[in-house]
């Protein structure tokens, strides 16, 4: 299984470009690897920045707890265009956002050829234990394998809650523009609808608008 980090900042919209060329740049001419990053996905959604870093294991279990090689540099770069998101920020570990639920099918099985899908909403404050059991009960059901979810992770940080879900590929296609036809799906709806909320509920239109756009990826070849 990977393991993933999801850090969360604000963004100057329309600077994708200029982020993505930092990074490429860097994960050209330096190893991430070598610090056990295999993976990174730069996503952006209204003002905000989403940045998934992949490790082969949990940084707490390998010890390789050191940032990316070139973390001053990538910083100083990116600096004019993204910044800290939470209130409470002092340092930039606080842009790291805490996971508060994960699941993934008891047996074990997954598809061989998965996507992943960022939806980014809002949390009331204190939410994450009734917004992990809400998706608990719902994820002992058929709607999982229906879907083609391969696995889900929650997040938050301050008001802002992600969700990743890694999804079968193909189903994903599929599905698109159909899940929330699904009678389990409006039932989860309702159900996280005390807690969860649009990022900017005023453009809000359906739950495709939740969903972050990648202008990024990199992965390591060895």
């Amino acid at each position: 299984m990977v393991f993933r980090n999801v850090i969360v900042c604000r963004m100057v919209p329309g600077s994708e470009g200029t982020v993505g060329d930092v990074f490429g740049y860097y994960d050209r001419t330096t190893r991430p690897q070598d610090l056990g990053v295999i993976g990174r996905i730069l996503l952006s959604h209204h003002d905000l920045y989403l940045h998934v870093i992949e490790r082969r294991q949990d940084p707490k279990i390998s010890g390789q707890t050191r940032g990316l090689p070139a973390f001053q540099k990538i910083a100083e770069a990116i600096g004019p265009y993204v910044t800290p998101y939470p209130r409470y920020w002092k340092n930039p570990s606080d842009s790291v956002a805490k996971e508060f639920y994960r699941w993934a099918p008891e047996d074990g099985t997954a598809p061989g050829d998965t996507t992943l899908t960022v939806v980014v909403q809002r949390i009331k404050p204190g939410a994450e234990a009734d917004v992990a059991r809400i998706f608990a009960e719902s994820d002992a059901g058929p709607l999982p394998r229906e879907l083609g979810v391969a696995a889900r992770y929650l997040y938050s940080i301050d008001d802002v809650f992600v969700h990743l879900i890694e999804q079968d590929a193909a189903t994903a296609e599929q599905l698109r523009h159909q899940h929330e036809q699904r009678p389990a799906f409006g039932k989860l709806i309702a159900e996280l609808a005390p807690y969860v909320e649009p990022y900017r509920p005023e453009s809000w239109r359906g739950p495709q608008d939740s969903v972050a756009t990648v202008f990024y990826r990199w992965r390591a070849e060895d």
